[in-house]
Parts: C-alpha cells; structure tokens; sequence
C-alpha cells in the first residue's frame, strides 16, 4: 500500500473522522479525527451511544468509504480494547495519545475519561472518584491550557493520568503527573494568543462581590499580562459558561469554599503584578509608583508591603556570609516582578495538580491496594509546535515530541520485527525513519544541546544566549540535524537569523530563537523574593513555597534537565504497562470543521510513520503471546492438555491447535511464541473459551456448592454433637443435684418427724417449717366458697390458733365482699329475713317453709285496691299490701278484707271501705301461735274509743306479714308466739280466746265453750 492510496478520501463531511476510521481499521494502532472549532458533537458522543459502542470490539465492523461512518468512534474501540485486556490479564495498560498542536488529543482524552465513566461498572461505594476524574479536566485545562494560533483550547502543559481500577473493572482511585508548565505566557503572549483561560473566566464569570473582594474589573484590557497578545475574546470560547463549569468542577474535587477564595486570591495576585510599575530615581534605581496594587498584593498573598516592595526593587546578596541588598534597575525590577508572577502561578498550578491527587485517591480503608489492582494509564502530552517565532518552550515540547515518537518506534516497528527475527519467522523487514539520532542530539550527555546549556547556564563568567549559540556551533556542527546561521550555505542563511539554530526533527524543519534559552532555563528568583513568600499567610502559598528552600544551599537543577529527568521516567512509566496508541491527524491549519487538507494529512501521516507502521501490521501476525502464557489461557479447549500438561509448553500448544483446527496459514510456531495471524482465528477461539468457561463454571459452581454445603453440613453436625454433649452434661448434673437435694430434704423431714414434740431447735426446724407451710398451701386450696360453707382443714398442733384467726378473718372477708356484691333491694331482702329468723326460728313450725321463699314488696297491685281506699289514704303511700281473712269478734265468723301498711298505720279494706285503722302507736303486740296455722292478732290500746277491740286475721303468708308488719310498725320485739291459746279483748269488757291444737289438718271452728278452735298439723321442724 502506497502513501497516496491511503489518502485517496473522497471529500465529504468528516472526512478527517472517516481517514482515522479507515487508518484504524485497517490495523494501524492510531486513531484520527479533526479538531473541531467551535467543538462540534460527533453521534456517538452521547452516554446512550457509549453504551451500545461498549460492547463492539476493535476488529469489529469494518467501515466502508459508502457506509456512514459516522456511527463508528474507533477511539472508543481502542478503549473498550485496552479495557478488556486490563480485565482479562491483569496487566496495565497505557494509551499514548498524540499528535500535532491543535489536532484534537486534549479532547480525546476527556473523550476516553467519558467512555470510562458511562460504561465501566459503578464502584460499591459510589461514583465519586468517577466524577472527580471526569471533573479534573475542566480546572487543569483552566489553569493549564490557553489560546495559541493553532488552537484554541490547546495544552500548555503535558499530563500523565493513572487511573486505578479494582478487579471488578469499577474506577477507585486515580493520579496525575505534569509536565513542563509554560509559564512564560504568564507574562507574555505572542500576538494572536492569550494568557491561561482562568483569567479571562474569572474576569468574564466571576460575581461582582468576589471581584470587588479581589480587587478586580471586569475589563482584560486593564491588565498587562492580559493584553500582550491583543486576543482577549475570541468568539469560539465562552468564559463565562466555561467559570460555572470550573466553579462546580472544585467542589466536586474536595475543594473548600476557603481554599477556593485562597486559590482566586492568588490568580487575582499575578494580574496585580502584571500592573506593578516602576521608575528610576536620580541613582537609576527602580521605584514601585502603584502603591494601589501593591496593597491588593500584600492583602491578597498575605505578605508584608514594605518587604514586598524591598523583595521587588533589590536584591539579596548572600558574600561571605553576609548579606547584602543590591539595588536593581527597571530592567532588572522587571524582571524580578515577572519572575514571581511566574513561580507563583507555577507553584500554584502543582499545588492544583497535589490537590486533585489527594482528592483521586482511594479514602476507602477497606479499598485494595495498589498491587491488587490494575491501572490504565493516558498520556495527554503537547503537541508538535512550530510557530513564526519559536522559543525554549517549543524545544522542549518538541523534544518530548520526538522522545515519544522513539518510543513508538521502538513498541511497534522496531521491536515488532526484531521480535519476528527473533522467534524465526520468515520477514521482510520494513525500512522505516529512527527518530533516535534526533534524541541523541538533544540529550546526549556532554554533547547534547541539554548539556551544553546546562554549562553554559553554571559557568562562571558572562554567559549569554550567543554564546550558547557558539558553544553548539563548536560542538556540534557536523550534525546532519542541526544548523545554524553560520553553518548554513548561502542559500539557507536568508532563512536564518544570526541568533537562531534549525532542527530537523522527525516532523519537520524548526527553527529556534536562543534568545531567553538561559534565563527560562536557570529560572531563578531572587532570594529575597523567596523568603518574601516563605512569610506568605496565603495557606496555598505557605505550602508552595517551603521554608526549607532558603536553608537549602544546593544549587536547583536546571528547567531542562529537570524536564529530562522528568521524560525519562514517564518512558519507563510507559515501557512497564501495555502500549496502545491514538494517533490524531490534524485535517487543516484553519481550525475549521469539513475542511480536508490533503497535503498536510499526507505529511503527518508520513512523518508519523504511519505507513511503515501499516506494512509491518499487514505483513505481521495480529496477536502473538508466550508458549506458557497461551497454553495456560486456553488449555481447558483441549482434553489432551486439561488440567495440567506435564510436558513442554509448546509441545502442548502444538496439540492445542491441532485439536482447535488451526490451518496452517493461520498460525506460526516460533522458538518461545506462537503467532496467529488473522483476528478471526482468534475470536473463534475465544468464543469457544466463553462457552468452555461456562461449562466449567458449572462444575465448578457444582463442586463448590456441595463442598460449601458440605462443610455446612459437617459443621452443623460437629456443633450439634457439641450442644448435645453439653446439654446431656447439664441434665446429668442437673438430676444429681436434684438427687442429692432430695436426701438431704428426706433426711431433715425423717430428723424433724423424730424430734416434732421437742421444742424447735435446728434438727426439726425444717420439718415443723414444712408442716406449716404445707398446711398453709393446703389451706390455700380449701379455702371455703362462701359464708354457709363451714369447713375447714385440721391445723397441726402448732397452727391451732393461728388456724382459728384465719378462719374468723376469712369468714369476714367472705362476709365483707359478700355485702359489698349484694344490691339495695337484695340488701332488704336479707334484712326482712334476718328479722323473721330472729322472730320465728325454732318457735313456730311453718317458718323453714319460708325461709326459701323470697318475700315480695306488696301482694297486691294498685289495680287491685279500690281508687275509694287510696283516695281516702291521700298522701300515704302504701308500702305492704295483702289479702287476708278476718275473724269476727262475735260469730269468729270469716271475712275476706285486705291488709295495707302505710308509713303510719295499719289498715283494713273492705272492698272500697276502710274498715279499721290501727296506729302504730296504738299496736300495743302481735300474738301468734306456734304451730303451721296461719292466724295472728293484732293487740290495740283498750283505752282507744276508736278502736273496736283486738283483730284475728290469717293470712297465707303470715312469716312475710308479720315481718313487714313488725318493721313498719317497729314491734320485733312485740311479737308474741304462743302455744296452747291466745286470749284477745273481743270487745269493751269482753275477751275472745283461741284455742290451738295439733290435727292432722288445719280446721278453724268455733268451738262449744265459745272459743275459736284452730287444729293445725304438726311439722317436725323445730
């Protein structure tokens, strides 16, 4: 394949995006895409589309030139590639992104960091470290990147990001290497570019209090250091939105509101200095004129005026132990004061970088450690930069330019076929262009550009930019790479100015002014300047400059060799994981979208070696890996080599494949590797993997699950054997004790029964204690129900008395809460009988007949008295009525009349006619006889004209009557039970008498001595 065939695109939109697809797909281990300005959002950018993309893998849909290739992001195939080798083989990865200045590697790298994000799983602990990573972009590119003329966003520093994953694939930590800050542009700008974003964002987007606060207006013109390169707007960035963005970036990255209000006071510091002016006095010594900014610098960094203003205008001389302050002149303050604004602003962009690390950093105690982990690494490096006048910064990040490239050639081209001679497969070596007689030229020690700047910046004397220039020209002028205005012909001199040399680097010619090449690489601050800020209050300034660098005497090694240092180690970095590369190609010099300049994407391609890199991919094998290594990662498709292959490696492989149904075309065995060539050889295989792997996952899972159930089971048993011996131990020990607790009750009990008579003393205590409580809970349940229950258990001798007070107190709490249960008309009824047995118990023979039955308020309704007998009562209620016969005096002949008792008297009705009404004062007794019969008389006062004599009346329920009677009356006493007769006044002057008797039936007659005969049947009841 040609050069001109590879970039034979046809020119429609993207054409740049559909070159790097071609270039990727077709196995060349880059990437490229256009820059885009304003940044146009290509499909496919969005979380959705990642995360349908996760899952396609790099070999996987090979685009055609008719075919939307806009759908495919091979940057997104490289990273789900370098993300599956991280899983799958625990080994670090790295992805080298690069390119020319302006080509698009910034944003690929925050396109990679959002290709992580969306699809790599979500740590247990949250996604903070993910969105710490994703927001450390938007505040390094603040502080770090700046409008150059062949970008607008473009990286005025190098960075190396680690990102550490656990071994489920979640982001948990990260960390992050710097580069070679161009401080420079902090106090100048060529014309057409612009200082570091954050000033322009914090001028455009700040609030009006915080610049107040700071000192600050809104205006970039007011400001020296903003105003150099006359670009203060460009139409392409928006400040203001792009401060939000940074503003919320530092919350998310374990900023404090005070260490933001720190960190903007020392950005609003370097404008302030940029401000400070001078003037000569009559000696030519410079004088500070703004004492205005001065004071917002000694606020601002926390120092003292008067030291500051010394710091700015001398100089501290350190002679033979003594110190001495040298004025300076205004070149001389000049320089001091851009010198600081420049260790400031530096100093502060490490502390930045510091900061992030500790933010990044796994805080998890119960985090894995770094060694149980796997770390992908991206490399978002400058650029290769030539511009109109080009300087010690474009050296240098020319020359990390170059030492990548070696690096690339060494991965790839070099070692790839140095490898295939090595293992003995037949190859046709490519011929490619080695960058390293470039990297010599620069860093070879004693005669590498580095060194001899390095001497010249240390040797005594007037060392200046020319003479660096001489000292090249002496000792290497027969470089083919390097020329100079004296070297050159004649032909080339009109290209070259007498202060300039010319590289021929791998990507073109450059020519470089020495001019400021010792000062930029001595770096030095006065040391007043130093100890000025050692005194800083400024927390961030405190931390940047250490107060151990004023007692440090050893001089600091120079910006370059630091550089180198610095380079060395990020190859060796680079060397120790597994390289993938993203190689961007930069479509036009005008930073327009659409726009396919064919010329300069032929060039880079070339200079890049990305042909050769093609032939040696195309030729070559797609995957190789060690006899050991292949055989132990797909040993289980063979039964000849599962579990274990006793034999040589590659004898094992070589049955491996064998059984696989490798042709031979497929594959080369060579002397430690084997080599497949096409990628669907070896997606066959892994697909045969997968499904071997589920099959033993299965068995796996099976043998797992019944050892693990198992060990269950043989522990469960141990601990039940275990309970089991304990609890039968605790119930053996439990029966003797209870055992031995009863003999020795038995014993007391038989010693206590023995000696039960004596007097109570230890040996019988126990048993006279038992007996008494056994009585006690003996008594407990044989209490008795109720009041009529009279038994009661026999107490032992001791208890006798004691027995009786209970029983005596148990009957009156039976009483006590018998009367408190009864009601007000039970209450009445027990009373009446309480008087009726007080009168008739044990003297007449139908009372027990009574004694059952309930006696009733009245016999007699109101319906059943005449209205003429109440009415005649008026007022008197009547509170006992009942039918009865009556007796005349004379005849003793029976009439049937009612019986009513009022408060007051007792009367007698005769249909609706009262008949009698005795008094109660006038009752003077109550006679009755003491057999069943049911008759009684009623005794009036003789001396009461009104009352006719006594009254003999019966009545059916003469126990109730007389009862109410008695008590209406109040005569219980007056009640007289007779036995033989009972005499009564029949009238004035003449007295009746009955006569009772015993018959075998009640008869009442009137008898032939005139006397009222009453037989009545005798009840064996008294």
């Amino acid at each position: 394949m040609r050069t001109p065939s590879l970039i034979q695109v046809p020119s429609f939109p993207l054409a740049g995006t559909q070159l790097g697809a071609i270039l990727r797909w077709a196995g060349v281990p880059c990437e490229g895409f256009p820059p885009v300005h304003p940044p146009l959002h290509l499909p496919g950018f969005n979380p959705h589309s990642l995360q349908e993309q996760w899952s396609s893998h790099i070999w996987v849909g090979l685009p055609h030139p008719e075919s939307s290739l806009t759908n495919l992001c091979p940057r997104f195939a490289v990273a789900d590639t370098v993300y599956r080798a991280l899983r799958t083989e625990r080994r670090d990865q790295a992805v080298m992104i690069s390119g020319e200045s302006g080509a698009g590697k910034t944003e690929a790298t925050k396109r990679l960091l959002q290709f992580y994000a969306e699809t790599c799983p979500a740590p247990e602990r949250g996604g903070a470290v993910r969105d710490r990573l994703l927001q450390s972009n938007p505040v390094l590119e603040a502080f770090g990147n700046a409008k150059t003329l062949r970008n607008d966003n473009s990286s005025r520093f190098g960075k190396y990001m680690d990102v550490q994953f656990d071994f489920k694939g979640a982001p948990v930590g990260g960390h992050i290497l710097s580069y070679l800050l161009e401080k420079s542009r902090v106090v100048h700008q060529n014309h057409g570019e612009r200082n570091f974003h954050v000033f322009y964002q914090l001028l455009e987007g700040g609030e009006e209090e915080a610049l107040r606060r700071l000192g600050l207006e809104r205006n970039p013109q007011s400001y020296l250091y903003l105003v150099k390169g006359q670009c203060a707007k460009v139409s392409s960035i928006n400040d203001k939105s792009d401060w939000k963005v940074v503003r919320k970036a530092l919350s998310v990255i374990d900023f404090t509101e005070d260490e933001v209000e720190d960190l903007l006071s020392i950005v609003a510091s370097v404008l302030h200095l940029g401000n400070i002016h001078f003037a000569a006095d009559e000696d030519s010594n410079a004088q500070v004129t703004t004492e205005n900014q001065l004071k917002y610098l000694t606020r601002l960094l926390g120092v003292e005026g008067t030291t500051l203003r010394e710091a700015l205008t001398h100089r501290k001389i350190i002679a033979k132990g003594e110190e001495l302050l040298s004025p300076l002149n205004l070149e001389q303050a000049a320089y001091a004061r851009d010198a600081l604004a420049k260790a400031v602003y530096s100093r502060t962009f490490t502390w930045l970088v510091r900061k992030i690390n500790r933010s990044l950093a796994s805080k998890d105690a119960e985090s894995p450690s770094w060694r149980s982990t796997t770390v992908l690494g991206l490399l978002d490096i400058y650029g290769f930069e030539v511009f109109q006048h080009n300087s010690f910064e474009q050296f240098c990040i020319n020359y990390c330019n170059e030492k990548l490239q070696q690096l690339f050639i060494e991965l790839t081209l070099k070692s790839e076929q140095e490898e295939y001679e090595a293992e003995g497969i037949a190859w046709e070596p490519v011929q490619y262009f080695n960058n390293k007689i470039i990297c010599d030229l620069v860093e070879e020690k004693f005669k590498g550009i580095i060194s001899i700047l390095d001497e010249e910046c240390l040797r005594p004397g007037e060392a200046t930019d020319l003479t660096f220039l001489e000292k090249l020209e002496d000792t290497i002028k027969h470089h083919p790479h390097f020329l100079t205005h004296k070297l050159a012909d004649q032909k080339t001199r009109k290209s070259l100015d007498r202060g300039e040399f010319r590289l021929l680097h791998y990507a073109g010619e450059v020519t470089y002014s020495v001019t400021g090449f010792l000062d930029k690489n001595n770096d030095l601050l006065f040391r007043n300047l130093k100890e000025t800020m050692c005194s800083s209050t400024n927390p961030i300034m405190a931390q940047c400059f250490d107060k151990s660098e004023l007692s440090d005497k050893k001089r600091p090694e120079t910006v370059a060799t630091q550089f180198k240092m610095s380079l060395l180690q990020l190859v060796e970095i680079l060397r120790s994981k597994e390289p993938a590369y993203i190689r961007c190609i930069k479509p036009n010099d005008a930073k327009q979208p659409g726009r396919f300049d064919e010329v300069l994407i032929r060039h880079q391609v070339k200079y890049l070696g990305l042909m050769e890199n093609l032939r040696v991919r195309r030729a070559g094998f797609a995957y190789r890996r060690k006899y050991e290594a292949f055989l132990q990662r797909y040993k289980s498709l063979c039964p000849e080599t599962w579990p274990v292959w006793t034999g040589r490696p590659q004898d094992g492989v070589a049955v491996l494949v064998r059984h696989l149904g490798y042709k031979p075309e497929e594959y080369k065995m060579g002397r430690t590797k084997i080599f497949i060539r096409f990628p669907k050889t070896l997606f066959a295989t892994e697909d045969s993997l997968e499904v071997r792997r589920q099959s033993l996952a299965t068995k796996i899972q099976a043998a797992w699950r019944g050892f693990h159930w198992r060990q269950k089971f043989l522990r469960v048993k141990r601990s039940a054997i275990c309970i089991q011996s304990w609890w039968r131990g605790t119930l053996g020990r439990r029966k003797a004790a209870k055992r031995k607790w009863a003999a020795q009750t038995i014993r007391r009990l038989i010693r206590g029964f023995i000696l039960r008579h004596a007097p109570r003393c230890p040996e019988n205590a126990f048993f006279l204690d038992h007996v008494r409580t056994s009585f006690l809970l003996n008594l407990r349940r044989q209490l008795p129900r109720n009041v009529l229950d009279t038994s009661w258990p026999t107490p032992p001798p001791a208890l006798r008395e004691a027995s009786e007070l209970l029983r005596e107190l148990c009957m009156k709490n039976m009483v006590w809460k018998y009367c408190r249960s009864i009601s007000p008309e039970w209450k009445q009824q027990l009373q009446q009988k309480a008087v009726a047995s007080e009168i008739f118990k044990g003297k007449k023979d139908n009372y027990p007949q009574s004694v059952p039955r309930l006696f009733i308020s009245t016999r007699l309704g109101t319906e059943e008295i005449s209205p003429r007998v109440l009415q005649a009562l008026g007022s008197e209620p009547i509170q006992y009525a009942v039918p009865v016969v009556k007796y005349d005096r004379k005849g003793y002949k029976p009439r049937s009349r009612q019986l009513l008792l009022t408060p007051s008297a007792v009367v007698i009705v005769e249909d609706a006619k009262v008949k009698q009404r005795i008094d109660y004062a006038n009752l003077t007794g109550i006679s009755v006889s003491s057999l069943s019969d049911s008759l009684f008389v009623l005794h009036v006062q003789r001396e009461d004209s009104k009352q006719k004599g006594d009254v003999v009346l019966q009545s059916d329920h003469v126990i109730e009557t007389l009862t109410k009677t008695a008590l209406s009356a109040d005569r219980v006493n007056n009640i007289n039970i007779n036995q033989g007769s009972i005499t009564f006044a029949g009238g004035p002057g003449r007295d009746g008498i009955i006569d009772f008797t015993s018959g075998s039936e009640l008869l009442i007659t009137k008898a032939k001595n005139g006397h009222l005969a009453v037989v009545a049947p005798r009840l064996n009841s008294r």
